[in-house]
């Protein structure tokens, strides 16, 4: 497969130099070095420009980066002295092997973290109406994309590479930008937003094992007639090896993290962590997956344990700086000019792959545990396509599978979809209650909240400080989800809580079977703050001691 190619061919490139290895490897470095700080610059200011200024996620910034620097546009100019900054490459990716080589890593290291950031307490607790929610979705997606596909004459059949990569593309729900525009909307820990992240979840791990099938059909097709039991075999393989290597990373986490906490140091059980990701990856290709199975199979087995938080938060500035890398990249595949000739088919594969998440999505909802508003809410929060449908078009592109145009089309279908996706989620949400009236009225079972209010933002943010580091004498980990917020995650085993802090408003969630817990901490510290009130009425001198500090004060201008 693709992820398994920029390595030989970059030695392959290098061992065809023979006597001048030395300067082809020093030439291929200089112009790597360069393209990658061009890169970085352009989409990490492109992705800051629109995440600011125009309200949009960054990931379409950085797309929009690598269109323009692609060897198809500025990319190809030729500068005197060096040539084209991005040469046309081989003739099915246009850039360098070892360029896509980096993109490759990078995809990696983005499904390891998405992995990393799947909560399995809230994704078991809405499994039943998140998994019919994401059947739903990739049923839909899968059929209508691929029947367009057919419908324009894009493919012969249903089992033509292009009606099966269409298709397959159509289905994938990107995680992280749901996730964002939840956390935007503050719409998190509301039914719709567990269930739409549940359900994008389920979306993602369907359609990474789709598109394990659709690769080996597009072999086996490559070779001969696909007939249906090659295609049974194909789906065995693909949803067994799955459920296997899952179950045994979910099995041995525990195990794992318990071994990695006798390094005793933070940067390194980070590293072992994603060298193992890169470990199964590199053993799912074996397989003959995609190595975005094995990151992410890694990353959902370590989302268990306490480690999680600390390892997202250290590979922040790798995920910053590697990730639009990749979203880039995979803008400069794209080639304008061909998109001329489909931009109808575009157009209408975009609107019916909108159309087939909100029905296929909001369906299933609707005839559970939501009303008409929650299951809109849910099918508009599952429309953003994001990296696993670029993953999967950028296998089919560079694979020889799908054309430029059609990888053009794919990527037109994310860039709208998910431009769209914010204000069709946000102005969905309002104060009416998205639940039937019988699963509102047992919706209080799954979650329990302390709250706490106290007459100044300061006391709160003292109380939080207090109760921080009562977790922390606990053996929780506790991880701070922004850096401009109060929020906290806090773990330890299968407990979980969130603590926040909105000026004197204190707020402790945590699951129903751990609220014990959560009042017990925040009672012991209720008790410390009451010690520390009657100690600070006992002082009785304080105009004297501020006399005498500002008396310090002053003497020491003289």
């Amino acid at each position: 497969m693709i992820f398994a190619e920029p390595v030989s061919l970059i030695l392959g490139t290098v061992a065809a130099a023979g006597a001048h290895a030395e300067p082809a490897m020093n030439f291929l470095m200089k112009h790597l070095v360069l393209q990658l700080a061009i890169i970085i610059i352009a989409a990490r200011l492109t992705g800051f420009i629109f995440q600011r200024y125009l309200r949009l996620p960054g990931v379409l910034g950085e797309v929009v980066a690598g269109i323009l620097i692609s060897p198809h546009a500025f990319g190809g100019i030729s500068i005197h002295g060096i040539g084209p900054l991005f040469p046309i490459g081989d003739a099915l990716i246009p850039i360098s092997t070892q360029l896509y080589g980096f993109a490759t890593v990078a995809s990696i290291l983005l499904l390891f973290l998405s992995g990393l950031e799947t909560d399995l307490t809230t994704f078991l607790r809405y499994s039943v109406v998140g998994t019919a929610v994401g059947i739903g979705g990739v049923v839909f997606s899968f059929g209508l994309g691929a029947g367009c596909a057919v419908w324009f004459g894009v493919a012969r059949s249903l089992a033509d590479p292009h009606a099966l990569f269409l298709g397959a593309i159509s289905t994938a729900t990107s995680v992280g930008i749901t996730a964002r525009i939840l956390q935007e909307t503050r719409k998190t820990d509301s039914p719709e937003g567990v269930t739409i992240l549940a359900g994008a979840v389920i979306d993602d791990v369907l359609a990474i094992v789709v598109l394990a099938i659709v690769v080996g059909m597009a072999k086996a097709g490559a070779a001969g007639t696909v007939n249906w039991h090659d295609i049974g075999l194909i789906s065995l393989k693909a949803v067994g090896f799955w459920i296997v290597f899952t179950v045994i990373g979910l099995l041995s986490a525990r195990h794992i993290t318990r071994a990695l906490k006798f390094l005793q140091s933070m940067e390194t059980i980070v590293s072992v962590s994603f060298g193992l990701a890169l470990l199964m990856a590199g053993f799912m290709e074996m397989a003959g997956l995609a190595m975005i199975i094995g990151a992410y199979v890694t990353g959902l087995a370590m989302s268990r344990t306490d480690l999680a938080p600390a390892i997202q938060s250290q590979l922040a500035g790798a995920y910053n700086t590697l990730v639009p890398i990749f979203f880039c990249v995979m803008g400069m595949l794209i080639d304008l000019t061909t998109l001329r000739h489909v931009m109808l088919f575009g157009m209408v594969y975009t609107v019916i792959a909108i159309a087939s998440k909100v029905i296929g999505c909001g369906l299933p909802a609707w005839l559970m545990k939501f009303n008409l508003l929650g299951a809109y809410r849910i099918g508009a929060g599952m429309v953003p396509r994001g990296e696993v449908a670029l993953i999967i078009a950028s296998i089919g592109l560079s694979s020889g599978t799908i054309h430029a145009d059609v990888f053009g089309v794919a990527v037109m279908m994310t860039m709208l979809s998910t431009l769209l996706a914010p204000p069709l989620l946000a102005r969905s949400f309002s104060n009416k209650s998205g639940l039937k009236t019988r699963a509102q009225t047992s919706e209080d079972e799954f979650r329990r909240t302390v709250t706490l209010d106290f007459p100044s933002p300061d006391l709160a943010d003292f109380m939080v400080a207090r109760l921080v580091r009562s977790f922390r004498n606990e053996e929780f980990l506790v991880y701070r989800l922004s850096h401009e917020g109060g929020d906290y995650q806090i773990r330890k085993d299968d407990m979980v809580f969130t603590l926040s802090v909105e000026g004197g408003h204190v707020t402790l969630t945590s699951q129903a079977r751990y609220e014990s817990v959560a009042r017990l901490v925040v009672l012991e510290e209720l008790l410390v703050l009451e010690d520390l009130a009657h100690a600070c009425s006992k002082i009785r001198d304080l105009d004297h001691l501020k006399t005498d500090l500002l008396r310090g004060v002053l003497e020491d201008e003289d």
